[in-house]
């Protein structure tokens, strides 16, 4: 299977490169190849590469930036994404687009299943929403995957800032009244690629296609995530900080996060099969593999 993703560094995009499998070619497509803010040139971008399945993972992402570059974030997570999908669909090709729990307003009290309502409460919520109905008006047939809280050994994360501060604070103030689930890149990776070989295997089963939200198992608050860092860092001889769980309010920023993040995945488990792993485990392995390779700052 040849399958061609967007974007070069992002931290999913380097997690399927590095989990696909014997078999599964992953050709990641980024700038200046590929643009998802120069919609025109994505279709002919796509199909000079050639591929079986397309996954979206390119993304503006800049989440507090985006309350002032609105139209930015709208040009490659909603225009882009449309493109993207446009393009896979005239190539008769399976679409896989990666969306975000921002798209909620975090109020509901329970964790949020496929079918809830949506209400992003910032710009970059919003655009991924917007995405998410270009995608889907483009390629009827595509997989949008919301995944939340990623981490991973790669780029900029909450696990790397957390172990990089703690080298120089032994103190910490973390929110501890937002709640979500921790998601690793490579789990991510590994679910997406066990979509995309459904998709490739029974590409005409409408049954496959859709929403799906895929997070890691468990929840946790920030303050519960960055505890769990540290006990993992501990356990390796790795820099620790004590957390002073803090409310949103003492931590402003540009942007209003969900207060709940926390995204119901039984549909995933029960139409594709894919159930990733408890967040805390894969959370050891990360740390220990960061502590190893001396690469916790981004």
């Amino acid at each position: 299977m040849r399958l061609v993703v967007t974007g070069v560094h992002g931290q999913v995009v380097r997690a399927l490169v590095e989990r696909a499998p014997a078999g599964v070619t992953v050709v990641a497509l980024g700038r200046p190849d590929l643009d998802l803010a120069d919609a025109p040139a994505i279709a002919p971008a796509l199909a000079a590469v050639g591929a079986d399945v397309v996954i979206n993972a390119a993304a503006y992402t800049a989440v507090d930036k985006a309350e002032t570059e609105r139209d930015a974030a709208f040009a490659i997570n909603a225009t882009g994404a449309g493109a993207v999908a446009a393009a896979a669909h005239g190539l008769g090709v399976p679409l896989i687009h990666v969306s975000t729990d921002y798209v909620f307003d975090g109020a509901k009290p329970a964790p949020y299943v496929e079918t809830d309502p949506t209400g992003p409460t910032g710009v970059y919520g919003a655009s991924k929403l917007a995405g998410e109905a270009a995608v889907m008006a483009a390629h009827p047939g595509a997989v949008i995957a919301r995944t939340a809280w990623v981490y991973s050994p790669f780029g900029a994360n909450f696990v790397k800032t957390m172990l990089r501060l703690a080298a120089t604070r032994e103190e910490l103030g973390v929110v501890a009244d937002q709640v979500g689930n921790p998601t690793s890149a490579l789990d991510i990776a590994d679910g997406l690629l066990q979509i995309a070989a459904n998709l490739q295997a029974r590409p005409a089963d409408p049954a496959l296609a859709g929403l799906f939200h895929m997070t890691g198992s468990g929840e946790a608050s920030w303050a519960g995530f960055a505890e769990a860092v540290f006990a993992a860092s501990a356990a390796h001889g790795g820099p620790v900080a004590r957390v002073n769980p803090i409310a949103t309010t003492q931590y402003p920023t540009p942007a209003r996060r969900p207060a709940n993040s926390r995204l119901d995945c039984t549909r995933l488990a029960t139409v594709h099969g894919v159930r990733l792993p408890d967040w805390r485990g894969s959370v050891e392995q990360i740390v220990a593999r960061l502590l190893a390779a001396e690469e916790t700052i981004a």
